[in-house]
């Protein structure tokens, strides 16, 4: 079976720890933000289900682009590792930890 893009963006910070996401996408028709650190994901702009078995980011999500964040985040001061990374840019660091 196929793991969704929001589970495998959750196995990518379990292995990296050092790194925070900021996912910028949109669900069912919605804009959203979603951060994602240490395999657990939280919405910055909607209420975050407090079942961690509930995907923020459902099959069918339109990413818009995804920023790295150095960890711990810190919204007043980000320290960026990148920004602005389309879903094929992130598919190559996906593959390159193995999820």
């Amino acid at each position: 079976m196929k793991q969704t893009i929001g589970y495998r963006l959750e196995q990518y910070t379990l292995k990296r720890p050092q790194e925070v996401l900021i996912v910028t996408a949109e669900i069912d028709g919605e804009p959203d933000q979603i951060t994602i650190f240490k395999g657990f994901s939280s919405s910055l702009m909607r209420p975050t289900d407090f079942d961690p078995d509930v995907p923020m980011l459902p099959a069918g999500t339109q990413i818009i682009a995804i920023d790295r964040l150095q960890s711990p985040y810190n919204p007043l001061t980000p320290r960026y590792i990148q920004q602005g990374l389309s879903l094929s840019e992130m598919e190559v660091l996906l593959q390159e930890v193995g999820v």
